[in-house]
């Protein structure tokens, strides 16, 4: 049976251009890597291009779509669901920041310094493609916009918002996640033809060693804590949403795990009414993993290119990735695609930094997605007892 290239998952494939990048540089003519680093550098200003319309086009009817369950429920959800989305960023800022220290110590030789698309080896043209609005300005105009248009009565803007979000999920889905292996390929083939494959190969087992202790801690913490508010077993609770953590480790949707979550939350002890609500929702506004992974690979990647690394830095950083977290499609890899705006403004990471933050999410998307998932039962769970207690 022939295989097809669609029926082959994205980490496979990121993984095949990983390495493809590396093997090829070892015998490709400088000619031929300057064809791929002018690939990569018009998809580049495609992506700074597009990025701010992302934002807009996600952050907005996410925030508008929440009116339309207005009320305490969804408050309670909401705030819970924020709080701990914001409490696994700063868990991973600080943890990282004593596990890196020792983990990624800067050679002698001086730090990594990775060459950007624009220097190096040179592309051999380059198309400008400058964004309509800037990434701050996207995105305070889809908060303005989503809150205002949760507020009012009409339809037909929060139609149009929801028909905007089609089209650019469809565009992240059908265009950019499809091309993203060529383009991982042609950065790591413009690396090892540059001398730096060795010292990004080490960054990437050591990021990923440190995300996947601290995904296993967050889900501890966060049974623990639910154990204590409903007064249950915490390790029976975790165990029994061990099958939606498998499913979600094979599907890396939350979309598609949801009927899974619903039913080994319900095992729980939640009840079908309240379950039916808050592992839908959850499912949207509550990336716990995600936030924890986009956060742990840019420090890695700022300690690696010894770029400044300051909690004032990141207080604002995780605040608002927090928030653009809701805009993270059902896709796998949607979530780092919303965050690259930030990246951009608030971190300073150019086309090369935000490639080397794709590859590193992606390679541990399916780790992100079952924290994610798996965190929702711990959620309802809390939920479940705090509108017990409202009722009695």
């Amino acid at each position: 049976m022939k295989l097809r290239i669609n029926s082959i998952g994205l980490l496979p494939r990121i993984i095949i251009a990983i390495l493809a990048g590396i093997i090829c540089a070892l015998f490709f003519p400088i000619w031929s890597v300057r064809i791929f680093v002018t690939i990569n550098g018009i998809f580049g200003n495609f992506l700074d291009f597009i990025i701010p319309l992302i934002i807009l086009g996600l952050v907005a009817p996410g925030i508008a779509e929440m009116g339309k369950n207005a009320g305490r429920l969804l408050g309670i959800t909401a705030l819970i669901a924020y709080g701990s989305t914001l409490f696994s960023g700063f868990m991973t800022y600080f943890s990282c920041q004593w596990a890196f220290t020792n983990l990624l110590q800067i050679q002698s030789s001086g730090p990594m310094e990775l060459t950007s698309i624009q220097s190096g080896i040179l592309p051999y043209f380059t198309v400008e493609m400058p964004p309509v609005i800037g990434v701050m300005s996207a995105l305070l105009l889809a908060f303005v916009l989503g809150l205002g248009v949760s507020i009012s009565s009409g339809n037909t803007i929060k139609q149009g918002f929801s028909e905007f979000r089609e089209v650019i999920m469809k565009l992240i889905s059908a265009v950019i996640i499809p091309f993203l292996p060529i383009y991982i390929f042609g950065i790591f083939l413009k690396m090892g033809a540059e001398g730096q494959v060795a010292d990004i190969l080490t960054l990437f087992i050591k990021v990923i060693a440190v995300i996947f202790v601290l995904h296993i801690l967050l889900l501890l913490l966060q049974y623990t804590a639910a154990g204590i508010i409903a007064r249950k077993n915490p390790f029976r609770l975790l165990k029994n949403m061990l099958p939606a953590y498998m499913t979600a480790l094979g599907t890396q949707s939350s979309a598609a795990t949801i009927p899974v979550t619903l039913n080994q939350t319900r095992k729980n002890g939640v009840s079908e009414e309240l379950a039916g609500f808050v592992i839908p929702l959850c499912a949207t506004i509550h990336l716990a993993g995600s936030i924890m992974k986009i956060t742990a690979c840019a420090m890695a990647i700022m300690y690696m290119n010894d770029m400044p690394v300051s909690l004032n830095l990141f207080i604002g950083f995780i605040f608002m990735l927090g928030i653009t977290m809701v805009a993270a499609p059902g896709v796998p890899g949607g979530a780092i695609m919303a965050a690259l705006g930030l990246l951009s403004s608030m971190l300073g990471f150019d086309e090369t930094l935000q490639a080397l933050m794709i590859a590193l999410y992606i390679a541990m998307d399916s780790f992100g997605t079952a924290c994610n998932v798996t965190g929702d039962g711990a959620l309802a769970v809390i939920i479940d007892r705090i509108d017990h207690k409202k009722r009695a």
